[in-house]
């Protein structure tokens, strides 16, 4: 088990070096910088072209990409993100806060999806081809086929709009609860079509069929003996919407005004602030892994069988 966990740390290296060398590379096709976007049309004459030389060269702006992409792995090395062109303040400052908030959205947002998903789908498992596997089928398809940022604008129209019981703001304990339900619920749908297929596929097993034969209550087949089976699959799919609940961070954050790091993202891309952007695709990057990581080691910690090979 280390051994593994070893080499999938030491695999991450080349993965994050790789989606720098991509960043980079965009950043290259882009026109201008943040220094020349702040200051272009607001300051005129050759003093300003001195000063935004200046600028330019403090932040390696003036240098060909790849000996920028050269000084951005020698501060990185020695745990330096850089320093906020457009906030003049070093990123780790900046992105420190909000990529706690993301956290906390994200984790809420899981919870309600496990929650929501796993409960719909072995329902749904259990009372197959009953009004209540329809019903939970057709809500799981729109689920699916619904995006994040119009549904978070329909919870922002009902619960705070029309009932005004919750906030759209970012203000107080109950902030929280209106993007979470967006990410959360958007992703339930998903979790709960595979768990209701995974389950279905473990209750025709034949130990399921021999310990219904021994007078096993349907209760105790579901959980004790079907769940933890297909709950194998259904890890694996956890693991990558992790993935989809950061990306959809993105656009639920900006839409509820929620601080976090998907929210500092758009404005940097604004702002052409590359240091910025580059350490939120950083972070970004470097917590899915990590995250992807953890769930192939409860995979194999919910399936002996499985072989940790890397």
């Amino acid at each position: 088990m280390a051994q593994y966990v070893g080499r999938r740390l030491l695999l991450l290296v080349p993965v994050i070096l790789g989606i720098l060398l991509v960043t980079f590379l965009m950043k290259a096709l882009i026109p201008t910088d943040a220094v020349t976007a702040m200051y272009q049309g607001q300051l005129s004459g050759k003093s300003a072209e001195k000063a935004i030389a200046a600028l330019q060269a403090k932040y390696h702006l003036d240098l060909p990409w790849y000996r920028q992409l050269w000084f951005y792995l020698s501060d990185l090395a020695h745990g330096n993100l850089g320093e906020s062109v457009r906030l003049h303040k070093p990123v780790s400052a900046v992105i420190g806060y909000r990529y706690l908030n993301t956290i906390m959205l994200t984790g809420a947002a899981l919870a309600i999806a496990l929650v929501l998903g796993l409960t719909t789908g072995i329902v749904a498992a259990a009372k197959r081809n009953t009004w209540l596997d329809v019903t939970a089928t057709t809500i799981g398809l729109f689920g699916i086929s619904m995006p994040a940022f119009f549904f978070g604008l329909l919870l922002i129209l009902v619960f705070s709009v029309w009932l005004r019981i919750l906030p759209v703001v970012p203000h107080g304990p109950l902030a929280i609860v209106l993007p979470a339900f967006a990410l959360g619920i958007i992703e339930a749908a998903p979790l709960s079509q595979v768990t209701r297929s995974s389950m279905i596929d473990v209750m025709r097993r034949d130990y399921i069929q021999a310990a219904r034969a021994r007078g096993a209550s349907e209760l105790a087949l579901t959980i004790r003996h079907a769940l933890p089976n297909a709950l194998i699959v259904v890890l694996t799919i956890v693991g990558l919407q992790i993935g989809n609940l950061l990306g959809g961070a993105f656009i639920v954050e900006t839409i509820f005004s929620w601080h976090g790091i998907g929210e500092l993202a758009v404005n940097a891309i604004q702002w052409r602030d590359f240091a910025l952007t580059q350490a939120i695709i950083l972070v970004s990057a470097a917590t899915y892994l990590m995250v992807n990581l953890v769930a192939d080691l409860l995979y194999a910690w919910l399936d002996p069988r499985v072989e940790l090979t890397a």
